[in-house]
């Protein structure tokens, strides 16, 4: 067991405060102390705001008062009476006031004037409606036009329209049927446009079936190589031209002047004679042979003589060959 000495060293060196701590000890409490009871001194310096719902408030009294008025238009249906309760119009509905103020009588719309109109009950604004639409050409046909009038409720209609009586005699109520002379239409017959191969150009022969413009090229340059078409089959030998397509256009070619350009076979140069489709060069080379050996040709018959000219060449160049 420890001398007391020891407990008093010991108490004194852990439960003994100087001056300054004294002094901070004391202040720290005083700040605890503070701000525990700050919370609760806040209502007292701050001021509570209050909100105004005077503008809501005239509102919601506004709606209550519509509400009320428009519960006032309408009888409720009671569903412990025997007896069915209807809808009952208001003071402020029209067409009910009408019908206690109008006086109803037949009438023609076509030709009632302002003072009937009025008669009947009809509004002073509906009126001058009326007879805007009529003044500007307007027309009643039938009765239930006179429900199309704008400004009218559906009681009024209904209670006007049986009185509507419409005389025909004052407009034509159904348009006469507009009769047209029937077009008469003639077929025409068509006649296709002959063409002549010696004479035509380039457009006409493309207007042909078939033809585009190399074709009717080729067609002319063969023309001119041979110096002419004696008969319209020749047209049929043009390169690339194949036989359906000179079939389709034959019965549009014509041949108005077979006359064709000659060549003299006793006076013709290798360069001519080759030129011309039915020569070439291995005839014309033979011709030119046979001449420079046996003098000038007495007759076209003599070429029958040159062993390369067959008879089938001989027909073919025969209008294009002469010896004078």
């Amino acid at each position: 067991q420890p001398p007391p000495l020891m407990w008093k060293q010991f108490i004194s060196g852990y439960l003994t405060f100087t001056k300054r701590e004294r002094t901070g000890t004391l202040l720290l409490l005083a700040v605890i102390t503070i701000l525990i009871i700050l919370p609760f001194l806040f209502p007292f310096f701050i001021k509570k705001k209050t909100y105004r719902h005077d503008a809501f408030e005239k509102e919601i009294a506004s709606l209550t008062i519509k509400q009320a008025d428009t519960a006032s238009k309408y009888k409720r249906k009671n569903y412990d009476d025997d007896q069915p309760q209807y809808f009952q119009p208001s003071e402020k509905n029209y067409a009910g006031k009408q019908q206690l103020k109008g006086e109803l009588f037949y009438f023609d719309p076509n030709t009632l004037d302002e003072a009937g109109w009025k008669k009947l009950g009809v509004r002073d604004k509906t009126v001058a409606t009326i007879k805007n639409y009529l003044s500007k050409g307007g027309k009643f046909y039938k009765p239930e036009d006179v429900g199309k009038i704008w400004g009218l409720g559906n009681e009024e209609k209904e209670r006007l329209i049986p009185f509507v009586k419409i005389d025909d005699a004052n407009f034509v109520k159904n348009y006469p049927a507009k009769t047209y002379d029937k077009p008469t239409f003639e077929k025409k017959v068509y006649t296709p446009s002959m063409v002549d191969v010696n004479l035509a150009d380039t457009n006409a022969l493309i207007a042909l079936p078939g033809i585009g413009s190399k074709l009717s090229q080729r067609i002319i340059t063969f023309r001119d190589r041979l110096g002419g078409f004696y008969k319209l089959e020749q047209v049929g030998e043009t390169f690339g031209l194949p036989d359906s397509t000179f079939q389709k256009i034959k019965p549009r070619l014509t041949l108005s002047n077979p006359e064709v350009k000659q060549i003299n076979i006793n006076t013709g140069t290798l360069d001519e004679l080759k030129a011309h489709p039915y020569i070439r060069y291995a005839i014309a080379n033979s011709i030119v042979q046979y001449r420079s050996q046996h003098g000038n040709f007495s007759s076209l018959s003599d070429l029958k003589k040159i062993m390369t000219i067959t008879d089938e060449v001989f027909a073919k160049a025969y209008p294009y060959l002469k010896i004078n």
